[in-house]
């Protein structure tokens, strides 16, 4: 059942934003001046808590779908983590979504590294997929990383 959301907008998105997932979900309904939204949540996902300001982050950019913030243990002098608004656990379910989301978190991924001065110099874009690849929490997530000599292999 749609809850009301005490945040009335979602910074311009428009249309239906959804992903399958078996877990338990809390569906958020929000007004803009063109359509009615839905977003997803998957209730105890620590993203979608903080996509939904019910945990502090340092955020540093948020777009219509996507929202930036400093990664709580940075493993470089920029890190920062991307998530889309919207819960897809992974880059393969991201990927599957099909709707244009990819996209807009590159992009937004981008306007991270050179907001925060790492664009020119360089910089890592990171989706960690699976446990067996690190990934910990299961809301996709990207990765900016720059500001240092990034090394290859990685890990």
């Amino acid at each position: 059942m749609a809850q009301r959301c005490p945040r009335a907008t979602l910074g311009g998105l428009s249309g239906e934003v959804s992903h399958n997932h078996s877990s338990r979900e809390d569906h958020c309904r929000h007004q803009s001046s063109s359509a009615t939204v839905r977003v997803r949540r998957v209730t105890d996902c620590l993203f979608c808590k903080i996509v939904a300001r019910q945990i502090p982050a340092d955020i540093v950019l948020e777009t219509g779908r996507a929202l930036a913030f400093r990664d709580v243990n940075p493993q470089a002098p920029t890190h920062v983590l991307v998530v889309p608004k919207a819960h897809h656990e992974n880059a393969a379910a991201l990927a599957a979504a099909d709707d244009g989301l990819a996209d807009d978190l590159l992009t937004a991924c981008h306007a991270v590294a050179v907001q925060e001065g790492v664009a020119e110099a360089g910089y890592r874009v990171v989706f960690n997929t699976g446990t067996g690849a690190g990934q910990t929490v299961f809301h996709v997530h990207a990765h900016v990383l720059g500001g240092r000599s990034l090394t290859w292999p990685p890990g």
